[in-house]
């Protein structure tokens, strides 16, 4: 077994934010963070009143089981059992090759694609150094973005070549071959057919390549690329999808032609579904209202978000509960659309739901000075608004 099957990668959102370690009977507070029992209870009866996430004071100590993340955790818990009994399992059948031997399944990829693929997978896996060897070997990386071109391979093949990329990301110097048309029409194939595994390894691939207006363009205008990016936020979806999605859509979404087509493929009611979802985890929370901040930004965007008082209050509800991010994303959110641009409806909806309450404990909170500014201003204008009533 190589080195990487021992290491087995923790979702963040499944640890404690106290203990760090993997939530065995997690429960919310009414921050909406949630923690496991021992460890909150344990802080608690040492007389803190505080959310220790947020820092906020708690109104109520009680606590809500999360079931939902319970449930994740155990689907995840069986599922990396699994893998360590088949990694156990395979290691008579699968050896890992030497250097030499790799050389010779590179010469041989078209003979018996899928069986090299996957033991040069395996040879990747193993150690840093056999990627560093496999990105300076002459020819390999040709041969990986030729598979990428042809749409017509078979899912699996193209799902180990995917292994092999999204190990390797970090080694290879020009990724320009991959922002082609053939190689996103194979990256959407995986999008539609591909596993969970080998549609996150795409988003984090796209991430990688969206590294200027350019390349970020060419992939939203992809033809039938942006709508599948949008369906994997569904909230039905595995978390780690929808946060791996979520990153790759932030990557790609600062022009505006970007943000417009994201904004008619129907992205802010799937964000509202995430924001109002009572059991989603921070780190989502936070890049739905990073994805939002982004799109806030565009009239078309801002339409929307102000037109949705369901969504506005959902935004607002962030504040103080979440995260620090999640906090200066959510106020970015609402100073656009209530401050810097005066939208009524925002601004009715914001203080009909306790807002300026809101701001001024967050002006009395440890924040940043961008969002005490921030907040200092919605005052300003709330508190003038109610002044001209």
């Amino acid at each position: 077994m190589g080195r990487d099957d021992l290491y087995i990668t923790v979702p963040s959102f499944f640890r404690c934010p106290i203990s760090l370690d993997v939530m065995k009977s997690p429960v919310s507070l009414c921050t909406g963070v949630t923690y496991d029992r021992a460890s909150i209870q344990r802080w608690l009866d040492s007389g803190n009143n505080t959310c220790p996430a947020t820092m906020q004071v708690l109104q109520s100590k009680e606590f809500v089981p999360n079931r939902n993340l319970q449930r994740l955790i155990q689907i995840w818990s069986d599922s990396v059992a699994r893998r360590q009994l088949d990694a156990v399992s395979a290691t008579n059948s699968i050896v890992v090759p030497s250097q030499d031997q790799v050389k010779v399944l590179v010469k041989q990829l078209d003979d018996n694609c899928f069986s090299s693929l996957t033991k040069i997978v395996c040879f990747a896996r193993e150690s840093e150094e056999n990627r560093e060897f496999l990105a300076r070997m002459d020819g390999f990386l040709i041969a990986v973005f030729d598979f990428m071109r042809n749409a017509e391979s078979d899912i699996k093949l193209i799902e180990q070549v995917l292994k092999i990329l999204d190990l390797m990301l970090s080694k290879i110097s020009d990724k320009k071959p991959l922002l082609e048309t053939n190689c996103l029409s194979t990256i959407l194939l995986v999008l539609q057919r591909g596993s969970s595994d080998s549609q996150i390894q795409s988003f984090r691939l796209l991430e990688s390549i969206a590294v200027d207006g350019e390349s970020k363009l060419k992939i939203a205008e992809k033809e039938g690329l942006l709508p599948e990016l949008v369906k994997s936020l569904s909230k039905e979806k595995d978390p780690r999808l929808i946060e791996a999605s979520l990153s790759c859509l932030i990557a790609i979404t600062m022009p505006k032609r970007v943000k417009t087509k994201l904004i008619q493929s129907r992205t802010i009611p799937e964000l509202k579904n995430l924001l109002t979802e009572p059991n989603t985890i921070i780190s989502i929370i936070e890049k739905s209202l990073k994805l939002l901040e982004t799109l806030s930004s565009c009239k078309e965007g801002r339409v929307e978000i102000c037109h949705d008082s369901i969504l506005l209050q959902a935004i607002l509800r962030k504040v103080l509960k979440v995260s620090s991010k999640a906090t200066e994303h959510a106020v970015t959110i609402l100073w656009s659309v209530c401050y810097l641009f005066r939208d009524e409806k925002a601004q009715e909806a914001v203080v009909s739901s306790n807002g300026m309450t809101k701001f001024l404990l967050l002006m009395q909170s440890n924040c940043s000075p961008a969002v005490r500014q921030m907040s200092a201003d919605l005052l300003k204008i709330f508190r003038k608004d109610a002044v001209s009533i």
